[in-house]
Formats: C-alpha cells, structure tokens, sequence
C-alpha cells in the first residue's frame, strides 16, 4: 500500500512525537544540537558520547527544556560492544529505535599523508569507518523502519591536501550511505547522509587552535563562504531533523551538503 502523505498537515509530517532516537557525540557541537531538535519534535532520546559527563549534562538539559524522555550513556563507537550496549539500552528504557544519527568522529588532522603515522589511520579509519558501519549495522538489527543518518563531510566529495586520512573515511561513510540504502530499503528503513561544510563547533575551534596561535584568522577564513558566513551546529540539526521527519520519506541513498555552497565553486 502507497502511503498517503499528501492528507496529512504539516503539523504531523514534522512531527516525531511517538520516534525513539540515539545520537552519538551528542554531548556538544552538532550532536548536541540534534538532540535538542529531535526532542523538541517529540521524540524520545538516548544522548551517547564518548564524554559521560558531558552527555548526561546534555540529556538533563534537553529533557527539562522540552518535557521529553532524553537519557545518556558512554559510548565508543571504537569499541563494538558500547555500541550493542547503547542500543540494547534504548530498546529497554525507551521501547524502540526509529532514528539512529551516527554524528560521532574524529575531526581532520593537518599534516602530509607522507608523515602519517599507520596508528593513527588505523584509530581515524576506525571511528569514522567502521565505527559507524556498527552503529548502522546495531541500529537496523533493532529497527522495525525507521531512518540512519550518516554525517559524512564536503570532503567526502572532493580532495583537500594535508587530511588525506579524514577525506578518505569520509568519501567511504558517503559509499557506506549509499550501500546500506540498498540494503536496508527492503526492511523500510531509509539510509541519508549530512555534508556539512566550515561548521564552527567547539570541536572545529580546538583543531584549529594551532592555526590561531600561528596568526591565522580562523573566523574570518570560515566566513568565506557564498552566504558570507561560517556554519552554526544548528544549521546541520535542522536538516538531520528534515531528513528524520516524514517530510523527507522519499528520500534515501542521498548525502545532502550542508555548506553555504562551498560544493558549488
């Protein structure tokens, strides 16, 4: 049976009221502004981060602000066995798992791929990769449909010197969206992906502090792109909440960018 989206308000097309989410890396920086977007939608949420504190603090947060069922746990996306865990925790003290946003990675590293040490692409490869290919993999296991959202990055479309590593983890999460799509259709569970460009984050700002310290004006690098501004966290929530809402129930195997249109030139 072809469902009938055309019949329901707008209302109820953005409504997540009833949806069980989990968010890795939710704890700042966009995780943490997608939890705040989904709760505020109606859903339910298990906030995971590699940082307890930092989660629970989030979850406390979010759940006083919207009345919502927001609960936190640890989680390495590293470690295989915090990612059954966390899942195993949603089902049991939220009831179900309808959308699953894999936000958690390691953030880009400057420096020559000829100076890369294999310990530290092993650990990138791990959390960005495979990490997320668990977190996928744990979610649908558990998913009676529902929606995974990939954060992949612009340079997941493109080259950049001196990230070799990051630019290709990420060209593999937009191959992995793509793929499980494919996989998961059946099972009615959509696959999408998120872009985002120049985002400022806490995260963004620490990795750029040597480039601060060097001289270089890191805001005003960030403003350059063709909206003359640097991203928000909330800018990349808005459209994972797009993309987990019936709003966008057509709409699988795409990694959308979100980057001021830096793809562009």
């Amino acid at each position: 049976m072809i469902p009938d989206y055309s019949s329901r308000t707008l209302d109820d097309l953005t409504s997540l009221v009833g949806k069980r989410a989990v968010v890795t890396g939710g704890a700042q920086g966009i995780g943490a502004a997608t939890v705040a977007r989904l709760a505020e939608a109606g859903a339910d949420v298990l906030v995971t981060d590699i940082d307890e504190v930092g989660a629970a603090a989030m979850a406390a947060t979010v759940a006083q602000q919207t009345g919502r069922k927001v609960i936190s746990t640890r989680i390495d996306i590293g470690d295989t066995s915090t990612i059954v865990a966390a899942a195993d925790l949603c089902v049991e003290k939220l009831g179900g798992i309808e959308i699953w946003v894999n936000n958690a990675g390691v953030y880009p590293t400057t420096g020559p791929a000829i100076d890369a040490a294999d310990d530290f692409v092993d650990r990138l490869m791990q959390i960005n990769v495979r990490g997320n290919f668990a977190c996928a993999r744990e979610a649908a296991r558990r998913m009676n449909g529902g929606v995974i959202v990939n954060l992949a990055s612009t340079t997941g479309f493109r080259a950049a010197p001196g990230i070799s590593a990051y630019v290709m983890s990420k060209h593999a999460v937009v191959g992995m969206t793509k793929s499980l799509a494919l996989e998961f259709g059946p099972k009615n569970i959509r696959v999408v992906g998120v872009a985002p460009g120049p985002i400022d984050t806490p995260g963004v700002q620490d990795q750029l502090a040597p480039l601060k310290a060097a001289g270089l004006d890191v805001g005003a690098r960030m403003s350059q792109t063709l909206l003359g501004r640097a991203g928000q966290a909330d800018d990349v929530a808005r459209v994972i909440l797009f993309l987990a809402t019936d709003m966008a129930a057509w709409i699988t195997g795409e990694v959308v960018a979100v980057d001021a249109g830096s793809l562009a030139g």
